[in-house]
């Protein structure tokens, strides 16, 4: 599941909303909203995305957070490390190959540091 099918999940929960309903009302398939909340599909086109925010009646926060979680959401991400220094090729790869059997706080651990060093190193090339 991607951070933004879980939240979409969640909303849809909360409001007491079945799947079937939402796809509906969405004019979309159910299998194609169901495939977007277990993250078996890409990010949702902006324009989807739009609809979603409308249909939850979502305004401010909530919705910039929607679209936050639609920018880090995507299930098949690619990283091209070509021109980068050798360590962020083996980064890259030793993630790759060992997060399928990393725990949850692992995950949110490595998250966090690398969120907190690029916002860092950012800040310092500005």
């Amino acid at each position: 599941m991607t951070p933004l099918g879980a939240k979409i999940r969640k909303i849809r929960k909360d409001r007491d909303i079945s799947l079937k309903q939402m796809a509906a009302d969405l004019n979309i398939s159910s299998a194609y909203l169901s495939a977007l909340e277990h993250g078996h599909r890409g990010t949702p086109t902006w324009f989807m995305l739009q609809r979603i925010i409308t249909y939850f009646n979502v305004i401010w926060d909530e919705a910039e957070e929607l679209q936050r979680l639609a920018e880090i959401s995507d299930p098949k991400v690619t990283i091209d490390t070509s021109g980068m220094p050798p360590k962020a090729t083996e980064l890259t790869n030793r993630l790759a190959q060992n997060i399928d059997s990393l725990e949850e706080e692992d995950l949110a651990y490595l998250t966090q540091e690398i969120e907190q060093r690029g916002a860092r190193a950012r800040a310092k090339n500005r």
